[in-house]
């Protein structure tokens, strides 16, 4: 089954860098979120590509796509839904919101209101909506896939830990290379109109199921744990890392390991994961930042301080 998880990540990696140039390392960090589902922050400057990202992997996924642009007058029903009155029937009839597809694209979500950004904590986690006292469940593959400009700051409210925690995974693109600059001109304006859907949900879904069976050695899973418990004990580190972001790193280091074609994890996954995917959940002390230390460092410190554990038989490096 790894080898089809392997074939399937192939297939989107390679249909998102037709408009999407030199980011095939983002790129492949988006795919784990899917094969999680788990949900995708994309947090760069302007102009980087966050949206394009995050539309090339919708078209790529098929099935249903919605997107939010995020403003700070957007209400809690405009995500959810809303009941109007039928008078052919004389009943209340609830026309489901946006938030009901596979993939919602909330852009710029850090300008929506607290309010509005709480309308999705449900969903993001349980995959469900309640409105008007019932409880709606979301289709599946169910992601968001948020984008937020962290330096522009006017007129938004950053989200708050309790909302951070539910993303599995945030990156960020960075300026594109020379080159990469001089062939996205060439390519001219992106168009998604031709981009195929390589990986249809029900796909989505089998690959899913394929990287939960990805064995999981008794020593790796101990080291997810030290890692993730490290994070609680670090003196620089004002709020560690949850029970649900050691599960976060668990599921992302099965996932990474079947989209290079095997099915055991090795410490390694573990390491190239722990950065995209506990860093946003903690919060550095004010004493660390005035050092100039933030969650990156943090987590890449930790890392070269947690023992490495021996690779049992039979489980080889990348």
């Amino acid at each position: 089954m790894t080898v089809a998880v392997q074939a399937l990540a192939e297939r989107l990696w390679r249909n998102v860098e037709r408009v999407l140039v030199g980011k095939r390392t983002a790129i492949e960090l988006a795919i784990v979120a899917l094969l999680c589902e788990g949900h995708l922050l994309i947090e760069d400057v302007p102009g980087i590509g966050k949206t394009t990202l995050a539309r090339a992997l919708a078209a790529s996924m098929g099935g249903t796509f919605r997107r939010l642009q995020c403003t700070p007058d957007l209400l809690p029903s405009d995500v959810t839904g809303v009941s109007v009155f039928d008078q052919r029937t004389a009943e209340f009839v609830f026309r489901p919101g946006p938030i009901f597809t596979n993939v919602l694209l909330a852009d710029e979500i850090n300008r929506s209101t607290p309010r509005t950004q709480s309308a999705v904590l449900e969903a993001m986690q349980e995959a469900q909506v309640s409105a008007d006292g019932v409880t709606r469940a979301l289709p599946r593959p169910f992601v968001v896939l948020a984008t937020q400009n962290p330096v522009e700051l006017e007129g938004t409210f950053p989200l708050p830990e309790a909302q951070l925690d539910r993303f599995l995974i945030r990156l960020s693109l960075g300026y594109p290379s020379e080159d990469d600059e001089d062939v996205l001109l060439a390519r001219g304006p992106s168009s998604f109109a031709h981009l195929d859907a390589v990986a249809p949900p029900e796909d989505i879904l089998t690959a899913v199921a394929a990287c939960a069976q990805v064995r999981v050695h008794t020593d790796v899973r101990r080291y997810v744990v030290l890692v993730s418990r490290a994070t609680r004990n670090d003196p620089d580190v004002r709020l560690g890392a949850s029970p649900r972001a050691t599960l976060a790193l668990h599921r992302a280091s099965q996932a990474w390991a079947a989209m290079h074609g095997r099915d055991f994890v090795t410490p390694d996954d573990v390491k190239y994961l722990a950065r995209p995917v506990l860093a946003h959940r903690l919060i550095a002390g004010l004493e660390a930042r005035l050092r100039g230390r933030d969650a990156e460092s943090i987590v890449d410190s930790i890392l070269d301080k947690v023992p490495v554990p021996v690779e049992p038989q039979g489980i080889t490096k990348r």
